[in-house]
């Protein structure tokens, strides 16, 4: 019977006796930003940041500023010492249920501040370890709201609601919270598994997507540069191909401006004797230089009777030459309809040609 005691009551004895060493700590240390109370000499000097609540025979009097100050001996008394200063509260761990059915083990550090001496002193027993228990509560209360995967980024938001929870019920206390930090969050063994393997899986997928759009995003370059390059290189052909033709204009144009001016200075000649000479000589060197050529081929070449006669070769290109030169003219004429010709302008080319035929 007593064993069967035992077991049954033996957590629960576990969990109060683990309840009261807490409470007890969190005591001691607020005692520690608490000054020992000070004897009534008549002529006291308060401390800077530090309020001082005097009784007058059991019954609230005044509370005492920084500085010199006088009271009744006796009658009066010093009650209560508060400290103005920002007092720093370690919070116990403690465990939360997330919203995801997840229990989590959190701890913390609170930053509060009395700014009214009267409700700090008579408001609650002890303001200190009253708020130490309220930011607990608030905190698993605020925690049960929130999900697992959103706790790390949704922190600061907890913090702030933490801050207004506490604040709405420590107003009659005559303290106010400043900030309260979540200082550690211990997640189970295997949920921190859990939630490595899923980052890691994260991070593989993110790598993966990542190598592909980097594939992808070299192949669209490669095609890019082979497009940009073909175009170039069609449009660098047409250029050359539109400096080659210029080129050729250019080169057609300046030999035949040259073959003019050549033809021009070979008819002006020809209208002299020593033009007509000069030709004459040119084609006989012509005929005899091609002459010398015929016995170099294998080529069958028919030849007229009179090859031997040079000066009949000579008269014969002469005569045809005259009879281009004539044609010409008479075109001429008769595509100008303003120059009227005369029978004296003809009658010396109708000789020529005469002469022409002889020969």
């Amino acid at each position: 019977m007593a064993f069967v005691l035992n077991k049954t009551l033996g957590p629960i004895v576990s969990r109060r006796l683990l309840q009261r060493v807490i409470t007890t700590t969190a005591r001691e240390q607020q005692l520690r930003f608490r000054s020992r109370l000070p004897y009534n000499t008549v002529i006291l000097f308060v401390p800077q940041q530090e309020a001082w609540v005097v009784e007058r025979m059991g019954k609230f009097f005044k509370t005492l500023n920084p500085g010199l100050n006088f009271l009744l001996p006796v009658l009066d008394s010093i009650r209560y010492v508060q400290s103005l200063k920002e007092i720093a509260i370690e919070i116990p761990s403690q465990t939360a249920i997330s919203k995801d059915n997840v229990t989590l083990t959190i701890d913390g550090v609170l930053y509060l501040k009395v700014y009214d001496a009267y409700l700090a002193s008579y408001g609650v027993e002890d303001a200190e370890f009253a708020v130490t228990q309220l930011a607990q509560t608030t905190m698993r209360s605020e925690i049960g709201k929130i999900a697992l995967d959103t706790l790390f980024r949704e922190r600061e938001s907890l913090n702030v609601g933490i801050v207004e929870a506490i604040n709405k019920a420590a107003k009659a206390w005559g303290i106010v919270c400043l900030r309260y930090e979540i200082r550690d969050i211990r997640l189970p063994p295997k949920v921190q598994e859990a939630m490595q393997m899923q980052v890691e899986a994260e991070r593989r997928k993110r790598a993966t997507v990542l190598e592909s759009e980097g594939v992808r995003e070299a192949q669209i370059n490669k095609a890019e540069g082979t497009k940009q390059a073909t175009i170039l290189a069609s449009e660098g052909f047409k250029l050359e191909q539109i400096n080659n033709a210029n080129g050729e204009a250019e080169a057609i144009r300046a030999k035949a401006n040259a073959r003019a001016e050549a033809l021009k200075i070979v008819a002006d000649q020809l209208q002299s004797e020593q033009g007509r000479n000069a030709a004459s000589f040119q084609i006989a060197e012509q005929y005899v230089h091609a002459f010398g050529n015929l016995a170099r081929t294998n080529n069958t070449i028919l030849l007229p009777t009179n090859t031997g006669d040079m000066s009949s070769m000579v008269a014969s290109a002469l005569s045809i030459y005259k009879n281009l030169q004539t044609k010409d003219l008479q075109s001429f004429t008769s595509r100008s309809p303003a120059i009227e010709s005369s029978p004296t302008d003809v009658q010396p080319v109708k000789k020529s040609t005469s002469a022409k035929d002889k020969q």
